[in-house]
């Protein structure tokens, strides 16, 4: 699906989000949302309207060129009308798909990767490792910076019981253990004998190995089996896809109230957001992502580090 934003310097912009979905509406779905965020939708088109300070951003999405090109149109033609005085011009990006979006442009992500606390040897040797065995694979490992989130975040939230579902190699399970308080157990659930061997050989390296039990078998089955009311302050999610919702649904009703939850890859390197794109992968975290943000048992945000991951709080 190609995809096109413009931005456009006005004073005005809340003004002309509420004109243009009023005047539009007539003849198309239009509506403006609590934030002031306006979203059109037209033919196949769909153009949302976010307002800022000095200007406003347009963002269109098609299923192909002529429709990108005709709410492109429509848009611009009626903001520009609507704006006379101010003289405004839309200037579109050329269209681009939504799956060859970057969420952070390279030169700002080794930027923000150089201006954290680097990884220590252990993780520099696992993240080697893990290249050198899986290949491919590899890019399933989280990146530094994420890691060094989980660690603080499980400190932030003094996290003594967190439970893992899809282990990996163990770079992001070593992470968490690191910041778990005094006495503090990780239950890490994965499927894989093979992968995990790397792992118990970082863990016992960092001297977190005693922090974990890691549970070999599908990740479902292994939270059905913990028993049943709060006990964990902080969870990682990671594994398969598909089984985000249940392993969610089961997670939640085992975290404290005040608890965090973190699901990884809830971008799908921006194929999100093409409504064309219906592989199991993006279909499922597009339905997860749905339904916590529609969930009035917590509050969530999601921030686009590495592939995207939303931060979930039980209320």
């Amino acid at each position: 699906m190609p995809v096109s934003t413009a931005e456009v310097i006005t004073s005005r912009p809340d003004r002309y989000v509420k004109q243009l979905v009023s005047h539009l509406g007539v003849k198309a779905t239009a509506a403006v949302d609590g934030d002031g965020r306006g979203t059109i939708a037209l033919g196949t088109g769909t153009c949302v309207l976010r307002p800022g300070g000095d200007r406003l951003e347009l963002l269109a999405a098609a299923p192909d060129g002529p429709a990108l090109a005709h709410i492109q149109d429509v848009v611009a033609r009626h903001l520009v009308r609507f704006a006379a005085a101010e003289e405004l011009t839309v200037d579109w990006t050329p269209p681009a798909e939504a799956e060859t979006m970057q969420i952070i442009e390279p030169v700002a992500s080794d930027y923000l990767l150089t201006h954290g606390t680097p990884p220590d040897e252990v993780l520099r040797d696992l993240a080697a490792r893990t290249r050198e065995v899986t290949g491919g694979a590899a890019m399933m490992q989280v990146a530094a910076d994420e890691g060094t989130l989980l660690t603080m975040l499980t400190r932030l939230v003094g996290a003594r019981m967190a439970v893992e579902v899809g282990v990996f190699t163990g770079y992001s399970t070593l992470c968490i253990a690191r910041g778990l308080a005094p006495g503090g157990r990780l239950v890490a659930c994965d499927v894989s004998e093979e992968w995990t061997a790397l792992a118990r050989e970082a863990w016992q390296e960092a001297g977190v190995a005693e922090r974990i039990e890691l549970r070999i078998g599908p990740g479902l089955a292994t939270l059905r089996s913990l028993p049943a009311g709060e006990q964990f302050d902080f969870a990682f999610i990671d594994a398969d896809k598909p089984g985000y919702a249940d392993y969610y649904e089961e997670v939640l009703t085992r975290l404290r109230v005040g608890g965090l939850i973190l699901l990884d890859n809830m971008l799908q390197g921006g194929r999100v957001v093409d409504e064309l794109v219906n592989d199991e992968n993006v279909t499922a975290i597009r339905t997860v992502n749905d339904l916590i943000a529609h969930d009035p048992r917590v509050i969530v945000v999601l921030i686009p580090i590495g592939d995207g991951v939303s931060f979930v709080q039980k209320l």
